[in-house]
């Protein structure tokens, strides 16, 4: 499998990560689909502190410890767990980033984390205070790159300019197209790479679109209704060529643009993870499959959440 550089980090990953929060609790078969992963070229695991409050990354970092000079271990902080296990508050300070590296470096059973990403955050946060805290870990070789979890445009830019981000994972699809006009530019120009998740919108963009709808029924897609969904969808479906999947689609649509490094997927089962490693092995996108779906969705842009 083909792999992208990370910023200017030096680790260099898989255009296809394993997103690894719908991994579950069971380990046996958590293993089989991470090792369904590595059997394919996967080499960028993605997890976070708050995936069931810890187990996930034990699962996961004993899932990769006999392959862990060949693998991109990535996970996330800023969400305390409460006592009680059964919810979280956001603290972005630079005392807690320090204490949860330390819990995350030995539930994953590390001497470093590859990279260490902020989970989510807004402008209101202590942000330079922030930064310290990465900037120290790196430093101090707990970490070899950090990056953060956003859809914030004004967050991602305070970042960018403020700090040595090495990434941003962030939603994109063709049916969220929000960081295209905002972000994707941005990171560019500052060469910090975009690792995308959501690339199937919540399994609209794969050949089980139909079974889909009835989710999206009466909310649609963020500004898409229903009906404008089942009449895109139909569309896009109908104009496939022979060697062109739905969601392989979707994935190249991601990875068509230069500054997306990878894309993070999840997956509940070995089939799943076979299917999302199909699609992203199809062949890039041309100019003309790009017009097309450039001229059939909609240039959504980011209005809440800034």
């Amino acid at each position: 499998m083909k792999k992208n550089n990370l910023g200017t980090s030096g680790l260099s990953i898989s255009e296809l990560g394993l997103g690894c929060m719908s991994l579950g609790t069971d380990e046996k078969k958590a293993r089989a689909i991470i090792e369904a992963a590595l059997e394919e070229g996967i080499t960028y695991f993605d997890t976070a502190d708050l995936y069931d409050f810890g187990i996930n990354e034990e699962i996961v970092g004993k899932a990769l410890q006999p392959v862990r000079q060949d693998v991109i271990i990535a996970t996330k902080v800023g969400n305390r767990p409460n006592e009680a296990k059964d919810g979280w508050t956001w603290d972005p300070s630079k005392k807690y980033i320090k204490e949860a590296v330390k819990n995350s470096l030995r539930r994953l059973q590390l001497n470093h984390i590859d990279l260490y990403q902020l989970h989510g955050g807004t402008i209101e946060d202590p942000i330079p205070e922030t930064i310290e805290a990465f900037e120290e870990l790196k430093s101090e070789g707990l970490i070899r790159a950090y990056g953060i979890s956003s859809i914030r445009p004004n967050v991602i830019r305070t970042f960018a300019s403020q700090s040595s981000i090495d990434s941003v994972m962030i939603q994109y699809s063709l049916l969220d197209r929000r960081p295209e006009e905002e972000v994707l530019p941005l990171l560019e120009k500052h060469g910090i790479s975009a690792v995308t998740r959501g690339p199937v919108s919540k399994g609209l963009l794969t050949p089980h679109w139909r079974d889909k709808m009835e989710k999206v029924k009466e909310k649609g897609f963020l500004n898409y209704n229903a009906a404008e969904l089942e009449e895109l969808l139909a569309s896009i479906e109908a104009r496939l060529s022979d060697n062109r999947s739905m969601n392989g689609l979707a994935f190249r649509y991601n990875l068509h643009h230069p500054s997306v490094a990878a894309v993070v997927a999840g997956a509940s089962s070995v089939e799943q993870v076979k299917e999302n490693i199909r699609a992203v092995k199809e062949h890039p996108l041309s100019d003309e499959e790009f017009q097309l779906i450039q001229e059939l969705t909609k240039a959504n842009r980011y209005a809440d959440h800034r």
